[in-house]
């Protein structure tokens, strides 16, 4: 039996395309979530609210959360200026990106991979003594170059860890990860220790992606719960792996997650409450294998 991290992204990552929702409510589901076990969410980003408008009162959504403990809050920066504002709010730890993808990177940040890299260290400067993980984003490809080189994606990764991050994720930000090129970039990766996933379910790969990465040793995902998210600068990106279609899967194959299902379940009306639309994930809509019909 062996166990895995979930970072519960769906209070920034799934709530960021949808339209803008109170902080009062965003901070609802957040205690709903540290109710289901979660002990590491992405609360907010730092992202200026007139680019990501349903981003906006970062830093009253962690005043009005206030410390949790053992639960570590993460917040999503996208520059020093961003990294610094985290560090003032109180955060636990930080998320910075870096794209795999020259044409995203542009559609993104306005800037090269090559600039976005080299503004890492003074993020991370920023950041201060928070813990800061870089997520490569469509490191599986992306709509305008849907095939990258493995080891391309690998030094973007690599040059992450030289500026002085702590850890790397790589993110299928517009779900076109398949388990091949999980493998493929796995391999040129060198080892599944320590690193992290972030997959989406556009073309609904990303549980069978996920089973891939727990069969390869990765330990670390990130998912959001119900399902939602998708980047607001890539048109047509689907979705996150839903929390709790992962900690079902894991749950059925001994793995610990230490998240309560059921709970888990408990704050799917909240997230539905909150976007005005029901969650597309499959274990919130049809409920787990265990649950007995009526």
């Amino acid at each position: 039996m062996g166990t895995v991290t979930i970072r519960e992204v769906g209070p920034r990552d799934g709530l960021q395309s949808e339209h803008p929702t109170d902080v009062s409510g965003r901070i609802n589901l957040i205690r709903a979530l540290v109710e289901a076990g979660c002990k590491d969410i992405e609360v907010c980003s730092f992202v200026s609210p007139q680019a990501v408008p349903a981003m906006a009162g970062a830093a009253d959504v962690v005043a009005g959360l206030g410390r949790l403990e053992g639960v570590r809050r993460w917040a999503l920066v996208p520059n020093a200026r961003g990294a610094a504002l985290a560090l003032e709010s109180g955060v636990d730890a930080v998320t910075a990106t870096v794209s795999a993808s020259e044409s995203y990177s542009q559609k993104n940040t306005h800037r090269s991979i090559a600039e976005t890299v080299q503004e890492l260290p003074s993020i991370i400067g920023a950041a201060g003594r928070l813990p800061v993980d870089v997520v490569v984003s469509c490191a599986f490809g992306s709509p305008w170059e849907p095939e990258l080189d493995a080891d391309d994606v690998a030094a973007v990764g690599r040059s992450a860890l030289e500026a002085g991050a702590t850890a790397v994720t790589f993110a299928d930000t517009t779900g076109t990860a398949l388990p091949d090129r999980l493998e493929r970039l796995i391999e040129a990766w060198g080892t599944a220790k320590g690193v992290g996933v972030h997959l989406h379910d556009t073309r609904g790969t990303a549980l069978v992606n996920a089973y891939r990465a727990l069969q390869l040793g990765i330990d670390r995902f990130d998912t959001a719960v119900g399902g939602l998210g998708g980047s607001p600068f890539a048109a047509g990106a689907g979705g996150n792996l839903a929390t709790e279609d992962l900690v079902h899967l894991c749950d059925g194959m001994g793995i610990v997650t230490g998240i309560d299902l059921e709970r888990l379940l408990d704050a799917i009306p909240v997230v539905e409450g909150l976007v005005g639309h029901e969650a597309p994930g499959r274990v919130a809509r049809h409920g787990p294998r265990t649950r007995r019909a009526d």
